[in-house]
């Protein structure tokens, strides 16, 4: 197993930030089960194929940022504000759907910078919960399809399973539809 800085001091694989607030959430027991690979896993698709599960059992947890909605506590002059979305790893998130959602004038996708500075975490390794700032949180429906999802434990290199009705209380998320739909 290769080691990195990000693992912390049980060798769970879980970034030592995320551990702590798993623990802090009364989800200590999560922490063995946290998975660490020796590659990088930065997509769903490469979670996915390193766990041995569905794409759709991967939950994505995407930043956004949105300007001019009354449902958001604070605003920001450069950069809109972050909401979280958590998404099934098969599906993409409908930014329109988004929008309409919070009540916003424009979503976008946050910047990488927002994205470190909101959460704490590095693109491909941002957690559910346990972020730097408190953020809003919408969690799709989609990911209630499953019993158990997948989800990024602070590194690109670690995922941990968890119930999705758990993972969207603890994430305190609003259930929405914003998966983008094909025709």
């Amino acid at each position: 197993m290769t080691t990195t800085a990000a693992t912390d001091a049980e060798g769970s694989g879980a970034h030592p930030r995320f551990a702590e607030a798993l623990r802090e959430l009364g989800l200590g027991h999560l922490v063995p089960q946290v998975r660490r690979f020796p590659d990088a896993t930065r997509t769903a698709t490469e979670a996915a194929a390193a766990v041995g599960c569905e794409l759709s059992q991967i939950c994505k947890s995407l930043i956004f940022a949105a300007w001019g909605s009354p449902l958001l506590e604070r605003s920001r002059e450069l950069g809109g504000v972050p909401v979280l979305v958590l998404m099934d790893g098969a599906s993409r998130v409908d930014l329109e759907l988004v929008r309409k959602e919070l009540g916003a004038d424009k979503v976008t996708r946050a910047k990488v910078d927002v994205v470190r500075e909101t959460t704490g975490y590095a693109i491909g390794g941002v957690p559910p919960f346990g972020h730097k700032t408190r953020t809003r949180v919408l969690a799709d429906r989609s990911l209630l399809e499953h019993d158990v999802v997948w989800a990024a434990a602070g590194t690109p290199y670690a995922v941990f399973p968890i119930a999705p009705e758990d993972l969207v209380a603890h994430a305190d998320g609003t259930l929405v539809d914003v998966r983008e739909r094909t025709s």
